[in-house]
């Protein structure tokens, strides 16, 4: 059965969620995914929450969640657990990844934005001041075979001003950062299907 039929054949179930975090990390994602469950935005449970010094296909497979959501994970995910989980594991990229491998996304300004392909925290914040960019971003996405592309699921964007650190323009994207990944639950478990991409309108 699909994630769509499931929410719309039970309209009062809620999703089971597993959150594979970074265990010296700060995890906001996971305190703002926790918040928006609490309030009711998000029509899930969050069944078990997996440090990076776990195996968590093991976990998983007891579990078996209807969303796996990277928040924080700093190691590789093995192929196996993405053909399993396909289209149910999401990551948290600090990039603008495009809808095909060969195209680009568009800043709101027009200009091309920066995929960050291989980046990741402060490098890849790093990489939009060294190259200029007018806009920092980052995307929800789907994890797939391709390292660091898969569906988009929701984008951000971040006016980059020129007194910027990376400390500073971190800051502010972390914030929507956290917000597109509570907006791409919301959507994915709401009770009426809609995963198109969110972009933000800046």
């Amino acid at each position: 059965m699909s994630q769509t039929n499931k929410i719309l054949n039970n309209k009062l179930a809620k999703l089971k969620l597993a959150i594979l975090v970074h265990e010296g990390g700060t995890q906001t994602n996971l305190k703002t995914i926790k918040k928006a469950i609490d309030e009711g935005r998000i029509n899930a449970e969050i069944s078990v929450i997996i440090s990076d010094r776990e195996k968590p296909m093991p976990i998983l497979e007891q579990i078996s969640p209807d969303y796996i959501c990277l928040a924080g994970w700093m190691k590789i995910i093995p192929d196996e657990m993405i053909k399993k989980y396909e289209d149910r594991i999401l990551n948290l990229h600090p990039g603008l990844i495009p809808n095909t491998m060969d195209s680009v996304a568009l800043n709101p300004d027009g200009t091309n934005g920066l995929w960050n392909k291989g980046l990741y925290g402060e490098k890849a914040i790093q990489n939009f001041l060294d190259n200029k960019s007018t806009f920092a971003g980052s995307s929800v996405h789907f994890l797939t075979l391709d390292f660091d592309f898969g569906p988009v699921l929701g984008r951000i964007f971040e006016k980059v001003k020129s007194e910027d650190t990376v400390e500073s323009l971190y800051a502010r994207l972390k914030v929507k950062e956290n917000e597109l990944y509570v907006q791409v639950l919301e959507k994915l478990t709401s009770r009426v299907s809609n995963t198109r991409c969110l972009t933000e309108d800046v």
